[in-house]
């Protein structure tokens, strides 16, 4: 079948689940041309803007499940990229994200093509299960991009039965909800941001749609863009063995090969077929005439570098990666968390998650089961949770996020266990986690039940203050920030800006009410030392002379300094 005279065909245009899968496809490599993009579009100036990252580690996960899949069948193919994202949701995006495929797969499941009747069928579904995820629905968020997307398909799918047709409505729908999102959500208007959820969903159905339409794409233009359908899966950051035990085959996983190809008279599809004759596999092969970007994963990488150089390209931005070495550093990594599992707390155990070698180690002191690695920039997905859940011998189980942003996976994790009594005590920082804790150690032998309202009922009585440094200028808050700036967060408000660090941290513990608290905690992270966190504390006391000061190394990133007021 030629697959770009089959997408120009709109009016006998037949969408079976091979194509499908070509658009899920298109959709996950125009998310990670993208992503950084949706990345910095945070509303606060801080470095650890991940939405973009993991929205596109989110649809990773699900196109994974269908990578390998030969199937025509529309619901089967949508119900395993439900299945995959749901698995791979990572941060509240990434959530939503995989509850509009559920929503989709749901209304698809038993259908072996997609017409628009089915699809304004799917739109509503998915609309549906999208904001059944979120226990507070907020309007200008993700969650409003996608329901002006599927009305737009809902409201149409009468005129006209063209697919592309109604795509091209729904993206142009996508684009002016997302305009629209600064009014319906003001912190989005005083930060000079859109919703970055809903950024992410309108360049995901934009690489469908440029796909779908058969345009060139040009890596560096937008406006001309477009995904070809890629024939197996790019996994620029997550490991291919994520997985497996064991490498593919004797050679092991080989390398990991990108470079971009410029010149004149390129071919995108001679590039396609020599990869494959090459014996090269996860290929994404996207561009034009005159620039082309290779990615392969290769046993020998000079094959591929030496035919690009052959057909009189000049290249660039070559990444060779050993991915035999990243395997075996991953199992050894892998091996040493298993070690970490501890699989003797009785009665409820608790899954936590934590930034920091000092904050693990911490959280284990406590009483803490099973410490998943991440926080900002790392969000631990849907997965990962289960997989906590599965590697333990409790039949009761507590998940602590200890992140905002990560609430909704726990949540997701928590649906999902099977045969586990599992709840989630919906702390948002890392020092609320701990204060969790220690009321954890004051239960035995008591229901779940009753162990996670008690956590839950000292969450309130910890503030969280946070300091980093600015990424951007921004008028805020009644604050005017200068990139470059400390800025303090008060329980993720910013509230605080200065070019001096102590004069920071005092705004910040005063603006959180530190003199009239009892203990102030503060956890210093990799980019700082000992000394300095005690020459900030020295200067603290200065000011809050009534209060217990303690100093602990977390080794979070980013955030030099993470303080606790009780």
């Amino acid at each position: 079948m030629n697959t770009r005279q089959t997408f120009r065909a709109s009016e006998n245009l037949i969408v079976d689940g091979s194509l499908i899968k070509d658009l899920f496809g298109a959709g996950l490599a125009w998310l990670e041309q993208n992503r950084e993009q949706v990345n910095r579009s945070n509303v606060f100036p801080v470095p650890d803007g991940d939405t973009g990252t993991n929205m596109y580690l989110t649809m990773q996960s699900a196109y994974r499940e269908i990578a390998n899949m030969k199937e025509n069948h529309v619901g089967k193919v949508v119900t395993a990229v439900a299945q995959g994202a749901i698995k791979g949701a990572r941060g509240n995006s990434g959530v939503i994200l995989s509850q509009l495929w559920s929503g989709m797969a749901k209304a698809l499941k038993d259908e072996e093509t997609l017409n628009a009747e089915l699809l304004a069928k799917a739109c509503k579904s998915a609309v549906e299960m999208a904001y059944r995820a979120v226990q507070e629905p907020v309007e200008g968020t993700i969650l409003t991009v996608s329901r002006h997307m599927m009305e737009s398909v809902i409201d149409r799918h009468h005129t006209s039965k063209d697919l592309i047709w109604l795509l091209k409505h729904m993206v142009f729908a996508g684009r002016a909800s997302l305009r629209k999102t600064p009014d319906l959500l003001p912190v989005l208007k005083k930060a000079g941001v859109v919703d970055s959820g809903g950024q992410g969903l309108v360049y995901i159905f934009e690489g469908m749609l440029w796909a779908l339409c058969g345009k060139p794409m040009t890596p560096e233009n937008v406006s001309a863009s477009t995904i070809y359908p890629v024939a197996a899966m790019p996994t620029m950051d997550a490991p291919a063995w994520e997985n497996a035990l064991e490498p593919e085959d004797e050679e092991g996983y080989g390398y990991d090969v990108q470079f971009l190809m410029r010149g004149e008279n390129l071919s995108v599809d001679n590039m396609r077929v020599a990869l494959a004759e090459m014996g090269g596999w996860s290929t994404l092969v996207v561009g034009d005439e005159k620039l082309i970007k290779v990615h392969v994963h290769m046993h020998d990488p000079g094959l591929p570098i030496t035919y690009a150089i052959r057909t009189g390209a000049a290249i660039d931005d070559v990444v060779v990666e050993n991915m035999q070495r990243q395997y075996e550093d991953y199992v050894e990594s892998r091996k040493a968390r298993e070690n970490e599992v501890r699989t003797d707390v009785p009665g409820v155990a608790v899954v936590t998650v934590a930034a920091g070698d000092g904050m693990s180690k911490l959280f284990y002191d406590y009483g803490v089961a099973y410490v998943i690695p991440g926080g900002q920039t790392m969000n631990p997905s849907t997965g990962d949770f289960l997989d906590a859940i599965n590697a333990l011998p409790n039949e009761e189980i507590i998940l602590l996020p200890n992140n905002k942003n990560i609430l909704l996976a726990a949540q997701q994790a928590a649906a999902n266990a099977e045969h586990k009594r599992v709840r989630v005590v919906p702390s948002i920082s890392l020092p609320q986690g701990i204060s969790a804790m220690c009321e954890w150690n004051n239960y035995s032998d008591t229901p779940v039940e009753d162990v996670a309202e008690g956590m839950i009922s000292v969450l309130g009585y910890v503030k969280t203050c946070e300091i980093t440094l600015a990424i951007r200028d921004v008028e805020l808050e009644g604050l005017s920030v200068k990139q470059g700036q400390y800025i303090g967060l008060l329980n993720d408000n910013l509230v605080v800006a200065s070019d001096d660090l102590n004069e920071t941290a005092v705004g910040l513990l005063v603006k959180a009410g530190a003199d009239k608290a009892e203990r102030i905690t503060v956890y210093y992270g990799d980019d700082a030392h000992d000394a300095d966190a005690q020459l900030l504390v020295g200067y603290l006391r200065k000011h809050f002379t009534r209060q217990d000061f303690e100093v602990i190394r977390g080794g979070q990133a980013l955030y030099p300094y993470i303080i606790s007021v009780e």
